[in-house]
């Protein structure tokens, strides 16, 4: 499998700066297709969604192809895939909805290794309607989640597929199957997970999967996959004379075309990141398998770099995770870190970054700590400036 990370960071404008970016957790740097994509929604001749003028003809098939676009990057259903401002939101909105056929004494599971997005609208539902709310607590020492157990009063789980903060990837395949074994939903924070791994929906065993094409060189939206079925059977607050069509149903507003065109853009720039045959879905798998292996190579690098530095500790260790590494220091500040970094023209930023109970559970309060991320268009060239910066900031 060929992966050439020049020509991938050729495609890149940001990076002709010289700037090391390992912030991608907080959002990918974004390849000229799709900002081309973008620029040519925004001057085409553009209306309201339909099929009788051209302009409504080009609206109505820039969303189709995002919807198609997105099921070959999940391996998931076109009709399936709901279209939302952030993962955030398509969460609130989904937890309101799902939650009207809550009663009291029903119970929801969430984990402290999850983005408060996959946790704070669980709960304040779950406050709302009397549910029970129980926590899945994860081990500090290694960073796995405990087993998740669902009982027959379980309603839905909610679960990462990676820690955003720590990178540990539970074993969703064996929480699927006790959740639905009890007659629950799952729920999948796939947010952190799409820009590092092949996404398989089914697989994975999820009811419902969230991501946010911005982790993985696309615009700033959300995007929720499901069974159209599944959403078939649910009924979102909307307003009157929008559609009851799944899955607009669930998307409120008109939805921001421009975007949606440079989501397909990155799909397909993700399916072209290594030659080879095959449709859209099987290309985009090969792309993903070989950015993992680029990605864990250069963890292993990292890693390694890392433990010739006294005094850091390293918080990411579980066995099965992305390359995302959290770092405290015996004697300094993560935020002094961050700030130091910035001067080396090297990005990674210091904080809990809206993992708040992760954080908390690891004894770092809400300071958290210097997450440090590595991406498709990282370099070896890099983690070798970012460990010597480390070096010169623990001996100043």
């Amino acid at each position: 499998m060929s992966y050439d990370v020049e020509a991938v960071r050729a495609r890149f404008p940001s990076l002709t700066t010289g700037t090391a970016h390992f912030d991608g957790p907080g959002g990918s740097q974004v390849p000229a297709r799709v900002a081309d994509a973008v620029h040519r929604a925004m001057t085409a001749s553009l209306a309201n969604r339909g099929r009788v003028t051209a302009a409504e003809r080009a609206t109505d098939d820039i969303v189709l192809a995002a919807r198609h676009a997105l099921a070959d990057l999940l391996d998931a259903t076109p009709g399936g895939i709901v279209l939302g401002r952030s993962a955030t939101q398509l969460t609130y909105d989904f937890a309101r909805t799902l939650a009207k056929s809550w009663e009291p004494g029903d119970e929801v599971v969430v984990t402290r290794l999850d983005h408060d997005a996959n946790v704070r609208p669980w709960v304040q539902v779950a406050e709302a309607v009397g549910a029970v709310v129980r926590w899945v607590d994860f081990d500090p020492a290694t960073g796995e989640l405990d087993p998740v157990a669902p009982t027959d009063r379980t309603r839905l789980v909610a679960v990462t597929a990676a820690s955003n903060l720590i990178g540990t990837r539970p074993p969703l395949a064996d929480i699927a199957r006790a959740t639905h074994e009890a007659g629950a939903l799952l729920y999948v924070d796939g947010v952190h997970f799409a820009a590092h791994h092949a996404v398989d929906v089914a697989e994975l065993g999820a009811d419902f999967f969230v991501c946010s094409p911005y982790k993985f060189f696309g615009p700033h939206l959300g995007v929720l996959a499901a069974d159209p079925a599944l959403l078939e059977a649910l009924r979102p607050d909307k307003l009157l004379p929008s559609t009851d069509a799944v899955p607009e149903r669930f998307e409120l507003g008109t939805l921001p075309y421009e975007l949606l065109a440079g989501t397909t853009a990155a799909v397909d720039f993700i399916a072209d990141l290594v030659p080879g045959d095959g449709d859209r879905r099987a290309r985009v798998k090969r792309s993903m398998d070989a950015v993992a292996e680029h990605e864990g190579r250069l963890r292993a690098v990292l890693e390694e770099g890392l433990r010739d530095l006294p005094g850091v500790t390293v918080h990411s260790r579980a066995a099965l995770r992305t390359p995302t590494l959290l770092l405290t220091f015996a004697d300094h500040d993560p935020a002094d870190a961050y700030r130091f970094l910035a001067t080396r023209n090297i990005n990674a930023p210091a904080g809990s970054f809206y993992a708040i109970e992760t954080s908390r559970h690891l004894g770092l309060g809400d300071r958290g700590g210097l997450r440090v991320g590595l991406a498709a268009y990282s370099t070896d060239d890099e983690v070798a400036r970012l460990l010597t910066a480390l070096s010169d900031f623990l001996d100043g």
